[in-house]
């Protein structure tokens, strides 16, 4: 069916980017892990049950909204609900005096106007973190720290998960030696004299009362410690996990460090998860660091326990004991048998659809064209019809060969050939998996008679024929499929349904979320069409879920039979088959 509101997502100056992969990056750490140190940010504590900044973000937001406009808590209590998001984030844009969504300065600012008082903010930290324990990657720091394979850890959290990590595996606290901004000369003693292991808080420690969070407060950020981070990156390489790259003070130190010869001799390796670009700060200075010779690279990452765990596995000689023993008195996850007999039932129905067979090769084209941005304007000139996406390797495609040729013929092709779908790219949002997930996407929309909406971060189908009788189950469980905005005739609300792939148990998933989809939004009508999908859906129980995943995976599985993007006679088509079975979890005992 015809597609509509199209965005593209990408990020241009991201597309060129330096970058490796995840099993790259292991690799190469394993070889020279000595000599590579750490900077942490409030990402790698999210396992461990600690919100992080982005949380926190929204938590302020919906503190100063109920504050201020004195509404009910329960009115915004959803944080992660887009209608409740869009009403607090016009709350605060009303306010006139904050910075704006995204803005490295948001996080602190709102922390200040939130909690003036530094003992409240110290209060409010101290709460998040009661109660936390090491996740899985800590464990794995803490073990390389060990074995003299981690030496130095800076980090910006307040917590004291590697300090507890390190309790737990070197069997006592003594080993570690944590300096907080209470005692900069401590940290350049303790790495000149290489009494290993040493962890560094940049923004102090939640139990001290030097606690540095605002604006004001970073500005003025010890220049002692900041300096012994310059000198340490020129002595070692840097390895930045769960850091968003906000932080002014650090950053600048980061990039001051660049200008002097022999920085980060090791490499510099930024570890990013999720499909949002990073900020760009932390683009430029992986751009500036490879202009200058360094090796510098970012690297997707699924999370970053699995990160740790895959570079545990490469190093030899280490004591595992402790790693081996966490693993055991954790919860076990298999593949679940088929439901059947008494005690047969998952704990957890999961809304996700196994994709049993994936296209293995696509077209690439190497050329002269420019980012996504450009490959979509070559595209629409041409009047073709492909499913595109940008990556180092050159543009890839699926699509009859003439049209490649007829969109890229101006950009002079160099090269003009096959590429491997591999697998390993698909754990993340890379092009590989952009390209994927347009292409089943298209290959259901064409296959059952649904209109696509391509989104950012997943695709709207929903019935182009509302009235058909392949609906009837669906109307039969929500009632009327589509209907106008109330207030607004021109836009179109219908019963419809998100994808999104994912990646779990080295298997390709996609992930289905019955939701409401309009058509004809407007800028001025979000906010109404977030309130009424809302009302629409905040009704619907485990019950009626139930029987929305039921109606739609058997609705897009179909009989089974394969599905095709494109259905060309020539050229390179994207063909996929789901299984037949929603995936669910069943826990074992260790």
């Amino acid at each position: 069916m015809e597609e509509q509101d199209f965005e593209s997502g990408q990020n241009e100056q991201q597309a060129f980017a330096p970058a490796i992969d995840a099993d790259d990056f292991a690799r190469r750490l394993s070889m020279r892990a000595p000599n590579v140190m750490w900077l942490l940010g409030a990402g790698v504590s999210a396992a461990a049950g600690i919100p992080t900044a982005g949380d926190m973000i929204w938590e302020f937001k919906q503190r100063l909204f109920v504050s201020q406009r004195r509404m009910p808590p329960d009115i915004v209590a959803d944080l992660s609900a887009p209608g409740v998001r869009q009403r607090l984030q016009e709350h605060i844009d009303s306010m006139e005096s904050l910075p704006k969504v995204g803005d490295p300065t948001e996080y602190s600012a709102l922390f200040e106007e939130v909690f003036r008082s530094e003992a409240d903010r110290r209060t409010y930290l101290d709460s998040k973190m009661t109660g936390a324990k090491p996740s899985y990657g800590h464990l794995v720091l803490a073990t390389l720290m060990r074995g003299q394979q981690a030496r130095l850890v800076w980090t910006t959290n307040f917590d004291p998960l590697v300090a507890d990590a390190c309790a737990k595996v070197f069997d006592g606290t003594g080993a570690l030696t944590t300096v907080a901004l209470n005692a900069p000369e401590v940290a350049a003693h303790a790495i000149s004299e290489g009494r290993w292991p040493v962890e560094i808080k940049l923004h102090g420690d939640f139990r001290h009362r030097k606690l540095k969070n605002t604006d004001d407060e970073l500005r003025h950020q010890d220049e002692q410690l900041r300096q012994v981070l310059v000198d340490s990156c020129g002595r070692f390489g840097m390895v930045v996990a769960g850091y968003s790259g906000r932080d002014d003070s650090v950053m600048k130190a980061l990039d001051s460090a660049l200008d002097k010869k022999g920085a980060f001799p090791s490499g510099l390796f930024w570890l990013h998860r999720g499909e949002e670009p990073p900020y760009g700060r932390v683009i430029e200075l992986l751009v500036k660091a490879q202009a200058g010779g360094v090796e510098a690279a970012l690297v997707r990452i699924e999370n970053f326990d699995e990160t740790m765990r895959d570079i545990v596995r490469l190093m030899k000689g280490l004591d595992t004991k402790f790693l081996d023993e966490f693993g055991k008195q954790r919860a076990r996850w298999s593949a679940a048998p088929i439901l059947g007999g008494k005690g047969g039932w998952p704990i957890v129905r999961l809304n996700a659809l196994r994709i049993s067979q994936i296209p293995s090769v696509c077209r690439r084209v190497v050329c002269d064209v420019g980012g996504y941005a450009d490959v979509r304007a070559a595209v629409e000139k041409a009047g073709v019809n492909l499913l595109v996406a940008r990556s180092r390797r050159g543009v890839l495609l699926f699509g009859e060969d003439s049209a490649v040729r007829a969109a890229f013929e101006d950009h002079r092709i160099s090269e003009f050939d096959l590429a491997a779908i591999e697998p390993h790219k698909l754990r993340y949002e890379s092009a590989d998996r952009g390209l994927l997930k347009e292409a089943v996407s298209r290959a259901i929309s064409r296959h059952r008679g649904l209109t696509l909406l391509r989104k950012r971060k997943m695709d709207l189908l929903y019935p182009a024929t509302p009235s058909a009788e392949a609906f009837g189950a669906l109307r039969r469980v929500v009632g009327v499929l589509t209907g106008t905005l109330p207030g607004f005739p021109d836009v179109r609300w219908h019963e419809g349904v998100g994808l999104r792939l994912d990646w779990a148990a080295d298997k390709l998933w996609l992930l289905l979320e019955p939701t409401t989809v309009f058509s004809g939004m407007t800028e001025d009508t979000k906010g109404v069409a977030a309130d009424f999908a809302r009302e629409r859906t905040v009704k619907r129980y485990n019950p009626k879920l139930d029987a929305l995943i039921d109606f739609w995976a058997g609705f897009l599985v179909g009989d089974g039979e394969p599905l095709r993007a494109l259905d060309i006679s020539s050229g390179v088509d994207a063909v996929f088959q789901l299984a037949p079975r929603t995936g669910f979890s069943k826990r074992a005992n260790a």
